[in-house]
């Protein structure tokens, strides 16, 4: 049996261990969770524990199916492992709660116990990924379940791809080294050159490659054809898997990432996963639920809020103003007012011991009350929850000509919270250094964008407001 068919093997062999891992965890939290809170238990559950986990198991393994375990590859990101076990888990429970519904007929606690132990079950399996994560970097690290990588060429491109297969560990990837003519800049000690391409010519025509390889990565020319020719011959024969990785010449220094345009890699500046109509309409519906539920639970305290600012301070009860949106468009943003009617409010920003606030004013921008408005610009479209924040159309205009990427920020929607305000960029920019920070923040959110993300910028914004912001002014 050739090395790749026993590389594949293991991987077989993986899957099958987490499925064990799966079934066991899956055994282990129904029975912990009847044991627990049979309160919250259909008597129907309760009385056929043996039989109710069957049926899970045969429904979560099923929609296993449908959601590829990823666990095993070799480069991954945790949050997808999280988003393929979400599916999982819900769609399982809810087939298996009508399947159960349809069985026994017993409608006493079934939503709740659906609810509740969809959640448990999701943290049980999120965690055992966990756990199965570290272990397969122990096994990996140790040697085992590994893909041995040679690369030919001196191109930069060559390294890019070295660093993202040498990400962690848990890749399980080792380098043997490159061939080529000269070396490539910058190269870790790690990257060995191992000879010319003409030794390696002799090699291949010698059929005498001395150690496994698994994968070729190979970044030259397209001139030379038959020499990328004979060696993917080499390959084929060889059961070696080979990419041909686009050249980035030596002397042009280019950050570009692949993106798939129809049946095309095209490579792109800016990686943008909301590109995707998917992502796009995962988004929306987290915005339009988010804000349907903050705006119930806001319009109860407008009256309030609206006569304390009324009280003390003459003029409108909301504040407008045109801000930089979505591709660079204008859109009109709302706010509850904190300051006094002022004619430097499209220009100036607020400041500390700003004498244009009013004591309720100051506190509604410390607690961020005075953004909450803005969830009507969520569900108007014109804003997400989360993003870069609005800016003025002054500040635009000046820091557009200023700072280079700039205007990358409005390749997203503007949001009520971001990336940038729990990073310490929130309030005054006094410096150009601020700006650029909370521009790199932006763009960071942009390139990493996942609904995960989004959310755990909500809660530690909310654990922000709770705990006070310094920059909250």
């Amino acid at each position: 049996m050739n090395n790749t068919m026993m590389t594949e093997d293991k991987n077989a062999v993986i899957k099958w261990v987490v499925f064990l891992f799966d079934a066991i965890t899956l055994v282990c939290s129904l029975s912990l969770f009847v044991y627990l809170f049979p309160q919250h238990c259909p008597r129907s559950v309760i009385n056929h524990v043996p039989i109710a986990t069957t049926l899970l198991l045969v429904t979560f393994f099923l929609f296993s199916v449908s959601a590829p375990l990823v666990i095993h590859n070799r480069v991954v990101r945790f949050t997808q492992i999280i988003r393929r076990n979400f599916a999982v888990v819900v769609m399982a429970q809810a087939v298996f709660a009508l399947l159960w519904h349809m069985m026994t007929r017993n409608s006493d606690n079934e939503m709740l116990f659906n609810l509740l132990f969809c959640f448990v079950l999701f943290f049980a399996i999120v965690s055992v990924r966990l756990i199965e994560r570290e272990l397969l970097k122990l096994l990996r690290a140790s040697g085992r379940n590994t893909r041995s990588v040679l690369f030919i060429g001196s191109d930069p491109a060559n390294l890019m791809v070295y660093n993202d297969i040498m990400l962690d560990a848990t890749t399980g990837y080792r380098v043997l080294g490159y061939y080529s003519n000269d070396v490539i800049e910058n190269a870790p000690e790690s990257l060995k050159k191992l000879g010319s391409r003409k030794e390696l010519r002799e090699l291949i025509a010698a059929d005498d490659m001395s150690v496994r390889v698994d994968e070729i990565y190979c970044s030259l020319s397209h001139d030379e054809e038959e020499e990328i020719t004979n060696l993917m011959r080499y390959c084929n024969k060889h059961v070696i898997r080979f990419f041909y990785v686009p050249r980035m010449q030596k002397n042009i220094k280019l950050s570009l990432k692949p993106q798939i345009v129809g049946g095309n890699v095209l490579y792109t500046n800016f990686h943008e996963p909301l590109a995707y109509a998917g992502n796009r309409f995962v988004k929306r519906a987290f915005d339009v639920v988010f804000s349907l539920l903050a705006l119930i639970c806001i319009m109860p305290f407008v009256p309030i809020i609206a006569a304390i600012i009324k009280i003390q301070s003459p003029g409108p009860v909301f504040f407008k103003q045109l801000r930089s949106g979505l591709n660079g468009k204008d859109f009109m943003c709302y706010k509850f007012r904190s300051m006094h009617v002022n004619d430097q409010a499209d220009t100036l920003q607020a400041t500390e011991d700003d004498s244009r606030k009013f004591p309720f004013g100051d506190f509604m921008r410390r607690t961020n009350i005075d953004e909450l408005p803005q969830f009507y610009n969520v569900l108007r479209g014109d804003m997400s929850i989360v993003g870069p924040r609005p800016h003025m159309l002054y500040h635009t205009e000046i820091y557009s000509a200023l700072i280079e990427k700039y205007m990358v920020r409005h390749f997203a929607k503007p949001g009520v919270t971001g990336l940038a305000q729990i990073s310490g960029y929130r309030g005054e920019t006094s410096e150009l250094s601020q700006m650029e920070g909370r521009i790199k923040k932006d763009i960071e959110y942009i390139e990493h964008w996942s609904i995960w993300y989004d959310i755990k910028i909500c809660l530690l914004t909310v654990k922000m407001t709770f705990l006070g912001d310094e920059k909250a002014f």
